[in-house]
């Protein structure tokens, strides 16, 4: 008899005879199943595809993620309880990890009244807040080193990782609306405002409501989880404000940036080079929104549905960057303490 890989990692676990399984859906790229058992212990198996072709990055995704719920613990975050990170391995690579209460908050959004939005964006905001007090180990980028090894400087690390998908695009011939030399010689040109960038902090870099547990009942509704941080890396703060309103405008967030301030003890401050950092991490994650459907196989309704989203705002981003800096010599570090580009 066959047997499945999530009972095969439980079975290397010594955790037998589960009271109950059920897939969690809503993810494109791991297997990730809800583990319950008669003694209380809630669990939650993710493992990666045995075989995928994905962007550069995604290697051993499995450690940035066990390394991100380690850094991140004591907040709303789950814990790992086993893992396994040498796809070698007889079982594979895999986490398990404590579940989370809630459901995505994008589930449960049009439920949610004004006041409960409001409450959540200024907890999400300190949430975030208190992952950028989180100092990294010396270097920038990907802990599961997928590009190289950690990089001395933020510009180093965000022009591999940006060369890295501008290669992907060209090798999987993914539709961008700039020729990828175009793109690349904005970014480059742009780079030199990296280097306010002194501090490596922990970047989730993928905090869209789908990733965020919303917990409780009607009218008392809470942050039940961050989860899915595989895509965290060392890096600079404001990388995260592009995930955090996606496609939305992060200086608007009143409460989110509310809550931020009230945890790191300084507020968020939009300066011009803050913008131009944004307009970055906004064209990475633009760039992988677009190559990344080519691997994925993503049909034509969904491949359209995402240049019609993500092109523009890439072409906006590009745009911005393409423009000379405004007010540079006035312009600070703008974001500071835990969130600060000098510690």
């Amino acid at each position: 008899m066959t047997v499945d890989v999530t009972t095969a990692v439980l079975e290397a676990v010594g955790a037998h005879g589960p009271a109950s399984r059920r897939p969690l859906t809503g993810g494109t790229y791991n297997t990730v199943t809800r583990v319950t058992f008669d003694d209380g212990r809630d669990w939650v198996v993710k493992i990666p595809p045995a075989h995928a072709t994905g962007l550069s990055y995604e290697q051993r995704l499995l450690v940035n993620e066990v390394t991100f719920y380690e850094a991140a613990a004591g907040g709303p975050v789950p814990q790992v309880v086993h893992s396994e990170l040498d796809p070698g391995a007889p079982t594979g690579a895999y986490v398990v990890m404590t579940a989370r209460p809630g459901l995505p908050w994008s589930a449960v959004t049009d439920g949610l009244t004004g006041d409960e939005n409001r409450s959540l964006r200024a907890e999400f905001g300190a949430a975030v807040g208190r992952l950028h007090g989180v100092a990294g180990p010396g270097g920038y980028g990907y802990p599961a080193e997928p590009l190289g090894p950690l990089a001395p400087t933020w510009r180093e690390a965000f022009t591999a990782m940006t060369d890295a998908v501008l290669a992907d695009a060209e090798r999987f011939d993914a539709r961008l609306p700039w020729p990828v030399g175009r793109i690349h010689e904005v970014l480059a040109g742009a780079s030199d405002v990296l280097d306010e960038v002194t501090r490596p902090v922990l970047v989730h870099f993928d905090l869209w409501q789908g990733n965020l547990l919303v917990a409780g009942e009607a009218g008392a509704r809470r942050i039940g989880g961050i989860v899915d941080g595989e895509r965290m890396f060392w890096g600079d703060p404001v990388a995260d404000l592009v995930s955090t309103s996606l496609f939305g405008d992060p200086e608007t967030d009143v409460d989110f940036l509310a809550g931020y301030a009230a945890a790191t003890g300084s507020p968020l401050v939009f300066t011009p080079s803050v913008h131009r950092r944004l307009a970055l991490c906004r064209s990475y994650l633009y760039l992988i929104m677009l190559t990344e459907t080519v691997p994925r196989g993503a049909g034509p309704e969904a491949v359209e549905a995402t240049w019609n989203a993500v092109a523009p705002r890439l072409v906006a981003a590009l745009d911005a960057l393409g423009q000379p800096p405004s007010g540079r010599g006035s312009s600070g570090k703008g974001l500071r303490r835990g969130a600060a580009s000098d510690g």
